[in-house]
């Protein structure tokens, strides 16, 4: 069954809400739904419905990544690879909803019959959301989309992406960090992709003592497929997310 929920504009127009919702001071506008008591009850509105289709996925697993990788990309097709391993345990997979690594996340839990979860985002340039999606939610606003990723899931795969993508990983890494979630696994795929940002984090933020050794432990680097979901399935199963050896991905490895 195929869940598609999208909150719609009740002016059926593409604005830019977090633009609008963040702009100070806020403009004189005689539209009461344009101004931010009305736009509370769209935030509202919009947990609520994240929420109620994602309170039953089980445990998930969120796989982040650049828009922009096409199907012959390597980095595409080891995402497809990364997401059947999730799906054949018995985890969902949740995306970004769109093109690139999103699609290659959603496209690989699709392939085996698996929740296969996007939540895309309303940009003023809009992408068209993949359609490998069992559950298919829209957002407005990025903070109420960056909670759904954050609040059902129990893992984070972090592909090579742009500024959206790192946005991604600090967030998750803040709160893994700070003890706000608890400390599920962030597997960075791509060693040659990710060893420079790793080598200025120990070389300036350790150095400069704005971090501790500890935290760099919280980043795990794989560049095998079937590595990055095993760590993710392993925790699952360690912490009772998962049976122990839960039939099936077993022959993806």
């Amino acid at each position: 069954m195929i869940f598609l929920i999208q909150l719609q504009n009740p002016k059926n127009i593409l604005d830019n809400e977090d633009k609008e919702l963040l702009q100070t001071p806020c403009p004189p506008l005689s539209d009461f739904t344009t101004q931010d008591p009305w736009r509370i009850l769209r935030i509202q509105g919009e947990i609520v419905e994240g929420f109620d289709a994602l309170s039953k996925i089980g445990p998930a697993a969120t796989i982040f990544g650049s828009a922009r990788f096409g199907v012959d990309n390597p980095y595409y097709q080891a995402t497809i690879d990364i997401a059947q391993h999730l799906s054949a345990a018995g985890m969902t997979v949740i995306s970004g909803g769109g093109p690139g690594i999103m699609e290659a996340a959603n496209q690989g839990a699709f392939q085996l019959h698996g929740n296969s979860v996007g939540c895309s985002i309303q940009l003023p340039h809009e992408q068209a959301p993949n359609p490998y999606q069992t559950i298919a939610l829209k957002f407005r606003y990025f903070f109420v989309r960056k909670l759904m990723f954050i609040k059902y899931s129990i893992a984070f795969i972090i592909m090579p992406g742009g500024v959206g993508t790192m946005d991604e990983l600090f967030e998750a890494l803040t709160l893994v960090q700070t003890d706000k979630i608890d400390h599920f696994p962030i597997v960075l795929y791509g060693t040659s992709y990710w060893k420079g940002l790793i080598s200025w984090m120990e070389d300036q933020m350790l150095a400069a003592g704005c971090i501790i050794p500890e935290d760099l432990t919280l980043l795990q680097l794989v560049d095998e497929p079937g590595e990055a979901a095993r760590i993710i399935i392993d925790n699952s199963r360690k912490h009772g997310f998962l049976k122990n050896q839960e039939q099936g991905d077993t022959n993806l490895h």
